[in-house]
């Protein structure tokens, strides 16, 4: 693809979680596929899904806890954005989109680590641990650092 062709290309609507614990530690999967990736969990909104319940399900797929687990926090005000890198444009969602737009909620957790379970949907994660903001920003691939920087000083976790 073009860079014009991908400059029209839209970005995918998401939700996005930022889950802490009473610590003010930040929950972070490993990607299976980006061995050494660290991210928050997050994904595509569904139609007809509002973005909270996405984020809500998102949680429950990537984790295991569910709604009546956590409690929210916060939400930013506004999607946050990000490019893809050209060369994965046409690898991702069969090209149809240049990124992600995603709504980000920040959840409360204060139970046990052992309820957490990465197997309740399809795995998408090798293994989580609760980590420092700026520890997870220097573990999640480039081209989601800055959009993570604005999450965390979003929440002021910076």
């Amino acid at each position: 693809m073009t860079p014009d062709q991908i400059a029209h290309l839209p970005f995918r609507p998401c939700a996005g979680v930022c889950l802490t614990n009473p610590q003010g530690l930040v929950w972070a999967g490993e990607r299976i596929d980006t061995p050494g990736a660290w991210q928050m969990p997050q994904g595509g909104i569904d139609p007809g899904e509002t973005p909270e319940a996405a984020a809500l399900r998102e949680l429950r797929e990537e984790t295991g806890l569910t709604a009546d687990m956590v409690e929210m926090l916060g939400h930013l005000p506004e999607p946050l954005a990000y490019d893809l890198p050209p060369h994965l444009v046409p690898k991702l969602w069969k090209g149809r989109f240049r990124g992600q737009a995603q709504h980000w909620y920040r959840f409360l957790y204060d139970g046990p680590d052992d309820a957490v379970d990465l197997e309740v949907h399809e795995r998408e994660f090798s293994q989580w641990r609760w980590m420092e903001a700026h520890a997870l920003l220097d573990a999640i691939v480039p081209f989601k650092r800055d959009l993570y920087a604005r999450v965390f000083a979003g929440f002021g976790l910076i």
